[in-house]
C-alpha cells in the first residue's frame, strides 16, 4: 500500500512540473492534451471552418475547447462521454456510452441526422500498468471508436484517434488503411516521453466500401 502511495505521489509530482500542464492551466485549457490536437491539426488542417465534429470519450474537454475553436461558429461540435463534462461555448455534450443506442440516437439527433466531416477520439482505459491487460483493453475502444467512424462520417471525411502500439494494433491499422485514402502517424510533443501513445490521423473515408 505504501509503494502505491509512493508511486501517486511522484506521478503527482512529475504532472504538476510538466511544462504541458502548466501552459494549460495558464491559457485556460481543460488539459494539456489539447496541444496534441492543436499539433496534429496544425500539420495535417483536418479540421476547419464550418465542419461538424465528434468528439469520443470527450471529459474534461479539452479537444472539444480546441475543436470548437477550429469550427467557429459556422460549425457544429457534439462531444460524448460517459463520465459528466462542464458545459463549453459552442459544444453540445451528450452523457452515456456511445455504443449504446439511446446514446447514439441523441448524438445524431444533436447533429440533425447529418453525416460528420470528423471523428476525435482520445479515449484510453483505465491503465492498471500491466501490458498484457492494458493493450487489449485500448485497442477495444479504438475499435468501437472506429466503427462508429465508419458508420457516421461524410464521404471523404476524416478520423483522428490515440491507439497504443501493441497487440492487435498492425491487423486494426492495415483496416484503417483499406478504409480511408490517407492514413498517418503522429507523435505530437505533447505526449508523454516513454509513452507507447501515437495517433493515427486518417482522412478520405471510403464510405462505399
Amino acid at each position: 500500500m505504501g509503494k502505491k502511495r509512493s508511486s501517486s505521489r511522484a506521478w503527482l509530482k512529475k504532472h504538476h512540473e510538466d511544462i504541458f500542464v502548466q501552459r494549460a492551466q495558464k491559457e485556460g485549457y481543460r488539459s494539456r492534451a489539447v496541444y496534441k490536437l492543436m499539433e496534429i491539426n496544425h500539420k495535417d488542417q483536418i479540421i476547419r471552418q464550418g465542419m461538424s465534429v465528434l468528439d469520443l470519450g470527450s471529459a474534461p474537454g479539452g479537444w472539444s475547447q480546441v475543436a470548437a475553436a477550429l469550427v467557429g461558429e459556422a460549425g457544429r461540435v457534439v462531444a460524448s462521454d460517459i463520465l459528466p463534462m462542464d458545459a463549453l461555448a459552442n459544444v453540445v455534450f451528450v452523457q452515456g456510452n456511445f455504443t449504446e443506442q439511446d446514446t447514439y440516437d441523441r448524438i445524431m439527433a444533436e447533429l440533425k441526422e447529418q453525416p460528420l466531416d470528423v471523428v476525435l477520439s482520445d479515449m484510453a482505459p483505465n491503465m492498471s500498468g500491466v501490458r498484457e491487460v492494458d493493450q487489449p483493453r485500448a485497442m477495444y475502444l479504438v475499435e468501437l471508436a472506429t466503427e462508429l467512424a465508419e458508420r457516421s462520417l461524410v464521404p471523404g471525411g476524416a478520423f483522428i484517434t490515440k491507439v497504443f502500439q501493441g497487440e492487435g494494433f498492425e491487423m486494426w491499422f492495415r483496416q484503417i488503411r483499406d478504409r480511408f485514402d490517407r492514413v498517418i502517424t503522429r507523435k505530437p510533443p505533447a505526449s508523454r516521453p516513454g509513452s507507447r501513445e501515437i495517433y493515427i490521423v486518417a482522412s478520405g473515408f471510403k464510405s462505399a466500401l
